[in-house]
Protein backbone atom coordinates (compact mmCIF):
# COMPACT_ATOMS: atom_id res chain seq x y z
CA UNK A 1 0.00 0.00 0.00
CA UNK A 2 0.96 3.33 -0.77
CA UNK A 3 1.81 6.06 1.67
CA UNK A 4 -0.78 8.05 -0.03
CA UNK A 5 -3.32 5.54 0.46
CA UNK A 6 -2.48 4.60 3.77
CA UNK A 7 -2.89 8.57 4.73
CA UNK A 8 -6.25 8.42 3.68
CA UNK A 9 -9.03 6.13 5.69
CA UNK A 10 -12.79 6.36 4.88
CA UNK A 11 -14.03 9.23 7.44
CA UNK A 12 -16.92 6.76 8.52
CA UNK A 13 -14.28 4.54 10.48
CA UNK A 14 -12.23 7.28 11.55
CA UNK A 15 -15.22 9.33 13.03
CA UNK A 16 -16.86 6.09 14.35
CA UNK A 17 -13.50 3.89 15.65
CA UNK A 18 -15.18 0.50 16.39
CA UNK A 19 -13.28 -3.26 16.61
CA UNK A 20 -14.79 -6.86 16.68
CA UNK A 21 -18.13 -7.35 17.58
CA UNK A 22 -18.97 -3.31 17.58
CA UNK A 23 -17.23 -3.06 14.22
CA UNK A 24 -20.25 -5.69 12.80
CA UNK A 25 -22.76 -3.45 14.54
CA UNK A 26 -20.93 0.16 13.20
CA UNK A 27 -21.16 -1.62 9.31
CA UNK A 28 -25.04 -2.33 10.33
CA UNK A 29 -26.32 0.65 11.72
CA UNK A 30 -23.75 3.23 9.11
CA UNK A 31 -25.48 1.00 5.76
CA UNK A 32 -28.93 1.39 7.33
CA UNK A 33 -28.03 4.99 7.84
CA UNK A 34 -27.03 5.08 4.13
CA UNK A 35 -30.21 3.54 2.79
CA UNK A 36 -32.29 5.92 4.15
CA UNK A 37 -30.14 8.85 2.89
CA UNK A 38 -30.16 7.58 0.09
CA UNK A 39 -34.40 6.52 -0.19
CA UNK A 40 -34.53 10.52 0.86
CA UNK A 41 -32.39 11.92 -1.54
CA UNK A 42 -34.52 9.49 -4.08
CA UNK A 43 -37.75 11.43 -3.32
CA UNK A 44 -36.06 15.17 -3.21
CA UNK A 45 -36.36 17.17 -6.69
CA UNK A 46 -34.40 20.02 -6.98
CA UNK A 47 -35.94 22.74 -9.50
CA UNK A 48 -32.93 22.65 -12.16
CA UNK A 49 -32.77 22.84 -15.81
CA UNK A 50 -33.82 21.44 -18.11
CA UNK A 51 -35.13 18.57 -15.52
CA UNK A 52 -35.42 18.47 -11.98
CA UNK A 53 -32.90 16.91 -9.90
CA UNK A 54 -32.70 14.78 -7.46
CA UNK A 55 -29.60 14.12 -5.15
CA UNK A 56 -29.24 10.35 -5.30
CA UNK A 57 -25.93 10.45 -7.57
CA UNK A 58 -24.21 12.81 -4.74
CA UNK A 59 -25.33 10.67 -2.04
CA UNK A 60 -24.09 7.84 -3.67
CA UNK A 61 -20.36 8.97 -4.44
CA UNK A 62 -20.25 10.84 -1.08
CA UNK A 63 -20.96 7.39 0.39
CA UNK A 64 -18.83 5.55 -1.71
CA UNK A 65 -15.74 7.76 -0.81
CA UNK A 66 -16.89 8.43 3.15
CA UNK A 67 -17.46 4.27 3.74
CA UNK A 68 -14.83 2.81 1.21
CA UNK A 69 -15.18 0.16 -1.27
CA UNK A 70 -16.82 -2.63 0.87
CA UNK A 71 -19.20 -0.37 3.41
CA UNK A 72 -20.35 1.07 0.09
CA UNK A 73 -20.93 -1.51 -1.65
CA UNK A 74 -22.73 -3.47 1.23
CA UNK A 75 -24.98 0.11 1.36
CA UNK A 76 -26.09 0.06 -1.57
CA UNK A 77 -26.92 -3.95 -1.42
CA UNK A 78 -29.23 -3.09 1.74
CA UNK A 79 -31.12 0.02 -0.29
CA UNK A 80 -31.52 -2.30 -3.04
CA UNK A 81 -32.70 -5.06 -1.04
CA UNK A 82 -35.19 -2.48 0.12
CA UNK A 83 -36.73 -1.54 -2.73
CA UNK A 84 -36.71 -5.31 -4.39
CA UNK A 85 -38.66 -6.21 -0.86
CA UNK A 86 -41.03 -3.31 -2.12
CA UNK A 87 -40.46 -0.38 -0.13
CA UNK A 88 -41.15 2.35 -1.74
CA UNK A 89 -37.27 3.65 -1.71
CA UNK A 90 -36.91 4.41 -5.11
CA UNK A 91 -37.56 7.80 -7.46
CA UNK A 92 -40.92 7.40 -8.46
CA UNK A 93 -42.31 5.00 -6.06
CA UNK A 94 -44.63 3.91 -5.69
CA UNK A 95 -46.35 6.05 -8.45
CA UNK A 96 -44.19 3.96 -10.82
CA UNK A 97 -44.67 0.71 -9.30
CA UNK A 98 -42.68 -0.86 -6.35
CA UNK A 99 -39.74 -4.16 -5.99
CA UNK A 100 -38.60 -6.41 -8.47
CA UNK A 101 -40.97 -5.08 -11.46
CA UNK A 102 -40.10 -1.26 -10.39
CA UNK A 103 -36.04 -2.27 -10.70
CA UNK A 104 -36.65 -4.17 -14.22
CA UNK A 105 -37.58 -0.83 -15.48
CA UNK A 106 -36.02 2.07 -17.43
CA UNK A 107 -34.17 2.86 -14.34
CA UNK A 108 -32.91 -0.40 -13.33
CA UNK A 109 -29.11 0.03 -14.98
CA UNK A 110 -29.26 2.94 -13.19
CA UNK A 111 -29.80 0.95 -10.27
CA UNK A 112 -26.84 -1.27 -10.81
CA UNK A 113 -24.76 1.67 -11.38
CA UNK A 114 -25.06 2.91 -8.05
CA UNK A 115 -23.40 0.09 -6.73
CA UNK A 116 -20.54 0.11 -8.93
CA UNK A 117 -19.98 3.62 -8.16
CA UNK A 118 -19.55 3.08 -5.10
CA UNK A 119 -17.08 0.24 -5.34
CA UNK A 120 -14.97 2.21 -7.96
CA UNK A 121 -15.19 5.91 -6.32
CA UNK A 122 -14.41 3.96 -2.85
CA UNK A 123 -11.52 2.01 -3.71
CA UNK A 124 -9.96 4.96 -5.39
CA UNK A 125 -10.40 6.75 -2.13
CA UNK A 126 -8.56 4.69 -0.30
CA UNK A 127 -5.75 4.02 -2.41
CA UNK A 128 -4.45 7.33 -2.83
CA UNK A 129 -7.62 9.46 -4.69
CA UNK A 130 -9.25 10.88 -1.60
CA UNK A 131 -7.67 14.21 -1.30
CA UNK A 132 -6.91 16.61 -3.96
CA UNK A 133 -9.12 18.67 -5.39
CA UNK A 134 -7.97 17.55 -9.21
CA UNK A 135 -7.74 13.79 -8.29
CA UNK A 136 -11.27 14.07 -6.06
CA UNK A 137 -12.79 15.76 -9.11
CA UNK A 138 -11.34 12.90 -11.81
CA UNK A 139 -13.14 10.12 -8.62
CA UNK A 140 -16.19 11.98 -9.02
CA UNK A 141 -16.49 12.55 -12.80
CA UNK A 142 -15.79 8.70 -13.19
CA UNK A 143 -18.15 7.70 -10.37
CA UNK A 144 -20.99 10.27 -12.41
CA UNK A 145 -19.41 8.43 -15.63
CA UNK A 146 -19.78 4.24 -14.22
CA UNK A 147 -23.60 5.28 -13.53
CA UNK A 148 -24.83 6.75 -16.83
CA UNK A 149 -22.27 3.58 -18.56
CA UNK A 150 -25.07 1.45 -16.75
CA UNK A 151 -28.00 3.16 -16.80
CA UNK A 152 -27.54 3.81 -20.87
CA UNK A 153 -26.58 -0.12 -21.48
CA UNK A 154 -29.58 -0.97 -19.20
CA UNK A 155 -32.28 1.73 -21.92
CA UNK A 156 -30.34 0.97 -24.88
CA UNK A 157 -31.59 -2.61 -24.95
CA UNK A 158 -34.84 -1.56 -25.97
CA UNK A 159 -34.77 1.99 -27.42
CA UNK A 160 -31.52 2.17 -29.15
CA UNK A 161 -28.32 4.07 -28.16
CA UNK A 162 -28.72 7.09 -29.71
CA UNK A 163 -32.40 7.77 -27.88
CA UNK A 164 -31.15 6.10 -24.84
CA UNK A 165 -28.03 9.22 -24.20
CA UNK A 166 -31.12 11.78 -25.72
CA UNK A 167 -33.39 10.46 -22.97
CA UNK A 168 -30.76 9.52 -19.82
CA UNK A 169 -27.86 11.46 -20.35
CA UNK A 170 -28.47 15.14 -22.22
CA UNK A 171 -30.86 16.26 -19.48
CA UNK A 172 -28.52 15.44 -16.84
CA UNK A 173 -25.47 16.85 -18.28
CA UNK A 174 -25.91 20.32 -16.04
CA UNK A 175 -26.99 18.56 -12.76
CA UNK A 176 -23.89 16.01 -12.80
CA UNK A 177 -21.15 18.92 -12.81
CA UNK A 178 -23.30 20.43 -9.98
CA UNK A 179 -23.28 17.02 -7.88
CA UNK A 180 -19.66 16.64 -9.07
CA UNK A 181 -18.40 19.71 -7.40
CA UNK A 182 -20.70 19.42 -4.77
CA UNK A 183 -19.50 15.98 -4.12
CA UNK A 184 -15.90 16.94 -4.21
CA UNK A 185 -16.47 19.78 -1.17
CA UNK A 186 -18.38 17.20 1.11
CA UNK A 187 -15.72 14.77 0.86
CA UNK A 188 -13.03 17.38 1.15
CA UNK A 189 -14.61 18.70 4.01
CA UNK A 190 -14.84 15.12 5.74
CA UNK A 191 -11.21 14.00 4.51
CA UNK A 192 -10.35 17.54 6.62
CA UNK A 193 -13.03 16.97 9.84
CA UNK A 194 -11.16 13.11 9.81
CA UNK A 195 -7.60 14.30 9.68
CA UNK A 196 -7.56 16.35 12.57
CA UNK A 197 -9.88 13.61 14.46
CA UNK A 198 -7.38 10.93 13.50
CA UNK A 199 -4.75 9.96 15.57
Amino acid sequence: MTSAAAAFRPAALVLWPATGAAAVLRAAVLALFGSLLLAASAKVQVPFWPVPMTMQTFVVLVLGAAYGWRLGLGTMLVYLAEGAAGLPVFAGTPEKGLGIAYMMGPTGGYLIGFAAAAVLVGFLAENGWGRGWVRLTLVMLLGHAVIFLFGLSWISGSIGWSKAIAVGLAPFWTATVLKTALAVASVAGLDRLTSRKAP
